[in-house]
Formats: structure tokens, C-alpha cells, sequence
């Protein structure tokens, strides 16, 4: 049994590098189920930072119109959607959903 081993040293010893090799490729910090992983979270940061630089664009628009040069039209838009203001031949209904 002992001759066997020594006759096959280099075998068993190939194996489990072999085997070793294999499942490091696979798991691990770099290993290829973490780099679909890290892939994965790459793509959803790039998503959110899309919608935040439009969130930014949106608020950047909207801060320019309260700006110096103020606009009238817009100023009116937020009085009556924040505090339901109209004129005085306007009527304002309130629907409320009952749930």
C-alpha cells in the first residue's frame, strides 16, 4: 500500500492542486460567482446614479426658475398645487379616495 503511494505521489499530489485550482476559480473573493455578483452590483449602482443625476437635472430646473429671474407662471403652478389656491371665480373640488 505504501509502495502504491509512492509510486503515485505525483498523481495524487496533481489532483488536488487540480481540485484546489478549480474551486478557487469558482468561489473566493475572486472567484467567478463573486465577479457575477460584483457585476450585478456595478449595473444597479450605474442605474441609480442615472436616476439621481436626473433627480438633480429635475431640481436644478426647478431651482433656475426660482432664481433671479423669478417665473411668474411656475410661482403660481406651485402656490395653487401646495397651498390649493385659485381665483376667485374658481372652484377647487377635493377628492379623497375612501379605502
Amino acid at each position: 500500500m505504501l509502495k502504491k503511494l509512492k509510486n503515485n505521489y505525483f498523481l495524487l499530489v496533481s489532483i488536488f492542486l487540480i481540485l484546489y485550482f478549480f474551486f478557487n476559480l469558482l468561489s473566493g473573493q475572486r472567484g467567478l460567482f463573486s465577479y457575477f455578483e460584483k457585476k450585478k452590483i456595478l449595473n444597479d449602482s450605474k442605474n441609480k446614479e442615472l436616476s439621481l443625476l436626473d433627480q438633480i437635472n429635475d431640481l436644478d430646473f426647478k431651482n433656475s426658475l426660482l432664481g433671479d429671474n423669478l417665473d411668474l407662471d411656475y410661482v403660481e403652478t406651485l402656490i395653487r398645487e401646495r397651498f390649493l389656491f385659485g381665483k376667485k371665480s374658481e372652484k377647487i373640488y377635493i377628492i379623497k379616495k375612501n379605502d
